[in-house]
């Protein structure tokens, strides 16, 4: 999968990857009626609502990007439902030959860590059929718990030709609380890069390993250092955007080729006509301000990697 997602991002020249991380208060307001007058105002009818919101956003922009991002935690706050509508759009964007990163975050060891992997990842024979559950491309996954918990995970990644990003230096403002800990003179994020790497040796692509790196675009200078220490890991940069990341910013992220990075816009694409930049598009045309802003990313990193 590896192997797809880099020549996805050569075709579209677009290192671009879209968080579908829907919340109700980013539904316009004609699709949550919609949904509700057929469902209810219950959580059938919000997750009927969150669906409805990313096929118009997926319809507008598959052609010009390589992958989509689901938040699986804005989905499992709406429950049963609500994993149903994450369910869907997973099948939906791949239909539309979309790679999809499961933006789950899971992490754990032995069987538990290998019923993750098998549930998004992977497959379950049962009385000798085979079946799939959420059937992500990508997940990512947390490595607080070491070797035990990512192995689970890297056996069903080489098993299906499938991959994940590991959490390395996160984008958020207090990820240094941990993250940043100096262990034998290394920050703690360098130690678990070169444990990427360590991992990731086994499970590799033609170019790039199917196991890469989450590093958040508001640590450019972070993102200098790791990217010389995974050099055939794909890194995965969330913070783009809403969260401050700017394409100039990102130049460390990629190699030389232009490859080596695929940079994640949430809300700042999804409630791009909440704006003030795209207001002119208006609620019944969100999907359109959608289009747009991923256009403006796109040129945005291009002029940045250039």
């Amino acid at each position: 999968m590896i192997n797809k997602l880099v020549d996805k991002i050569k075709k579209t020249e677009a290192p671009i990857v879209v968080g579908l991380d829907p919340m109700l208060s980013y539904v316009p307001e004609h699709i949550l009626n919609k949904a509700f007058d057929e469902y209810g105002k219950n959580l059938e009818g919000a997750a009927e609502a969150i669906w409805q919101y990313n096929k118009g956003i997926v319809d507008a922009v598959y052609d010009l990007i390589p992958a989509v991002k689901p938040q699986i935690a804005m989905y499992e706050q709406f429950g049963i439902p609500g994993l149903i509508a994450f369910k869907k759009t997973v099948d939906y964007c791949k239909e539309k030959d979309l790679v999809v990163i499961g933006d789950i975050k899971r992490g754990d060891i032995g069987s538990t860590s290998a019923a993750y992997a098998t549930g998004h990842i992977g497959k379950v024979v049962i009385d000798g059929q085979t079946f799939r559950g959420f059937d992500e491309d990508f997940i990512t996954v947390n490595p607080y718990l070491g070797t035990d918990g990512i192995k689970p995970f890297a056996d069903v990644c080489k098993e299906e030709k499938k991959g994940m990003f590991i959490l390395v230096k996160t984008s958020n403002p207090s990820s240094g609380e941990f993250q940043d800990r100096l262990i034998d003179g290394k920050p703690l994020y360098e130690h678990v890069a070169k444990k990427v790497v360590e991992w990731g040796a086994d499970v590799m692509g033609d170019s790039y390993s199917y196991i890469g790196a989450v590093v958040g675009a508001t640590y450019p200078e972070m993102g200098k250092v790791l990217r010389e220490l995974m050099p055939k890991s794909y890194i995965l940069v969330p913070g783009y955007g809403a969260q401050g990341g700017k394409g100039k910013d990102l130049v460390h992220f990629f190699n030389k080729d232009g490859l080596g990075a695929i940079v994640n816009s949430s809300r700042g694409i999804i409630a791009a006509y909440k704006q003030d930049k795209y207001s002119q598009f208006g609620s019944e045309a969100y999907a359109d301000a959608s289009r747009q802003a991923v256009l403006d990313m796109k040129e945005d990193l291009k002029q940045a990697i250039r």
